[in-house]
């Protein structure tokens, strides 16, 4: 006898076992127990979630002799007939391929005629879809008045491109993506039908590499034990016969592009392709552990909605720590271009090799993502002691602010009662001493503080910002925000920002306090003041090209 795929030999024959789309059986379930049918349904949702399966069922239990509780019994000879595919009531239509006008007036000629045994006619239209506007508005008339034995029943998995006239006429159902417990259930129950064993940790990872789809699963199991028949299914070989990655090689990758390692990134992926890994499932795989961290950067409450193990969170915890979110967010972006460029194209390692190499050589471009980004090198190379302050910049590093002479003021100096005209606007707000507490509670938020701002540019410096306190001026003293870097200047010389941020702060711990925005000594640039710096000599310094060009007037300026 033939083989019989996993995914069609346990398709489910009642609606008490479909997984996961109560919001869907039960209703249906109901039309047949209530008699209360209707004439036109809609199926909409993505591959493999069940929606052909649950039209199949209520096309039996419509015409079925004897329901039990809304299910076909599946003993008389109308459910036995439509099972074995000989029924001449449930009628299958694949409109990706007969998607014409005259496909469409077929039906509507047959209609005219009652079933010769059993209650109702059912079309089952897949693809709906893909029909033709043609062939649409054929379909029109009949979808809205069809004869009383007539039901039609339309799948598809892109609902917006069916047109509104149609959806108006149907009853319209959406069969959601199933999560990873209903999947795995499912998986484990079938395995234990077929006697083959399988390790938890395998079961799990092919029910998140089905992204919700319940056949996709199955067909993943089915290629598993066909490459391994008789042998446990591990962890280690669903890997191999899927060609995924495993989590702690995507770390091991991450932490590679971070730290601009090179020949370590081309190492690992020449690794990953030796062992049989697909390019493409690396970069994809790749790009959701990205997006893991991007949700844990934005907020530690998503670890909750994140859907990994305790030990691969504890990694995504430690990485969250080595990047920021605008890199994380940059690196997102480029490879999502990256799989677009790889559809159809046969030079896909060089496309991967050159996009690794554009997120570890951030001064190959020049927006404000990859200026971040070459900021953070130069800090983590400071950290580290790969980078040395020179001594004409300073014995140690100190935190500098504006002041209107334009001199350089260290970042813990007294208080001063003009201090006001730099650090706040003080415009009818009394502000509060600021205490040491007051500076716990700004750091514990200070992630909400700065999303709080309505810029984007300043939020995102702001995040990169550091909160400090000056403690030589005892109770009465300002909270210092400190940039790691000379981009922060342009938001230290405008009022409207710093009144901003102490309006947010305010919001935030219940009284006004002083914020007085300064800069670290190391990001001023050698043998200028800190009004006076040249847009030239920092792109200069930071590896952008600067190019000279001539004015109408034939004076000489920079530009990028």
């Amino acid at each position: 006898m033939a083989y019989t795929a996993l995914y069609r030999k346990y398709r489910p024959d009642t609606f008490d076992e479909v997984k996961g789309q109560d919001q869907a059986v039960t209703p249906l379930r109901n039309q047949i127990i209530s008699g209360r049918i209707g004439h036109a349904f809609m199926f909409c949702g993505t591959r493999g979630t069940g929606k052909t399966s649950v039209a199949k069922i209520f096309a039996r239990a419509v015409n079925c002799e004897h329901p039990v509780d809304g299910n076909p019994c599946g003993e008389c000879e109308s459910c036995r007939a439509i099972a074995r595919g000989a029924s001449m009531n449930v009628i299958e239509i694949d409109a990706a391929s007969n998607n014409g006008v005259d496909n469409i007036r077929q039906i509507r000629d047959e209609v005219a005629y009652p079933p010769t045994e059993g209650k109702y006619k059912v079309y089952i239209i897949d693809e709906c879809h893909m029909l033709s506007g043609g062939a649409e508005n054929a379909l029109l008339k009949t979808l809205e008045e069809p004869p009383s034995y007539v039901i039609f029943i339309l799948a598809t998995t892109d609902p917006q491109k069916v047109a509104v006239t149609i959806k108006s006429r149907c009853q319209q159902y959406n069969f959601k993506r199933l999560t990873v417990p209903e999947i795995s259930d499912r998986i484990r129950e079938l395995l234990e039908k077929e006697n083959v064993t399988a390790q938890e940790k395998a079961v799990q990872f092919i029910a998140r590499k089905a992204d919700g789809g319940m056949r996709d699963a199955l067909s993943l199991t089915d290629q598993c034990i066909s490459f391994y028949p008789g042998e446990e299914l591990t962890y280690d070989k669903v890997l191999n016969v899927i060609g995924a990655v495993d989590s702690q090689e995507l770390s091991d990758f991450l932490r590679l592009i971070i730290h601009s390692n090179v020949s370590g990134v081309f190492k690992k992926l020449d690794d990953c392709l030796q062992n049989g890994r697909d390019i493409a499932q690396i970069v994809n795989d790749l790009l959701w552990y990205l997006r893991n961290l991007m949700l844990l950067k934005a907020s530690e409450e998503n670890a909750a909605i994140i859907d990994v193990s305790g030990e691969n969170l504890k990694l995504l915890m430690e990485e969250a720590a080595l990047i920021s979110e605008d890199t994380v967010i940059r690196y997102i972006r480029m490879l999502s271009d990256l799989t677009n460029q790889m559809r159809g194209n046969s030079n896909r390692r060089i496309l991967t090799e050159t996009a690794f190499v554009r997120m570890m050589r951030p001064q190959m471009k020049s927006d404000v993502s990859a200026l971040s980004q070459r900021v953070e090198s130069i800090e983590r190379a400071l950290a580290s002691g790969s980078i040395r302050i020179s001594p004409e910049n300073g014995p140690a590093p100190q935190v500098y602010g504006t002041e209107p002479a334009g001199g350089r003021v260290p970042a813990q100096p007294p208080i001063k009662s003009g201090e006001g005209k730099t650090g706040g606007s003080g415009q009818g707000s009394a502000y509060s001493p600021a205490a040491p507490a007051d500076l716990q509670q700004i750091k514990s938020q200070w992630h909400s503080i700065a999303q709080g701002v309505t810029s984007q540019m300043f939020r995102t410096q702001l995040e990169r910002a550091e909160p400090m306190f000056d403690p030589t001026s005892g109770s009465a003293g300002s909270v210092y925000i400190v940039y790691p870097d000379f981009i922060g200047q342009m938001f230290m010389s405008d009022p409207k920002y710093v009144q901003e941020l102490e309006e947010v702060i305010e919001e935030k711990i219940g009284h006004r306090v002083r914020a007085v925005m300064k800069i670290r000594q190391e990001a001023v640039l050698p043998g200028s003041s800190l009004h006076s710096i040249r847009l030239d000599d920092a792109l200069s310094r930071l590896g952008m090209p600067v190019e000279e060009e001539s004015d109408e007037t034939g004076e000489t300026g920079s530009s990028t």
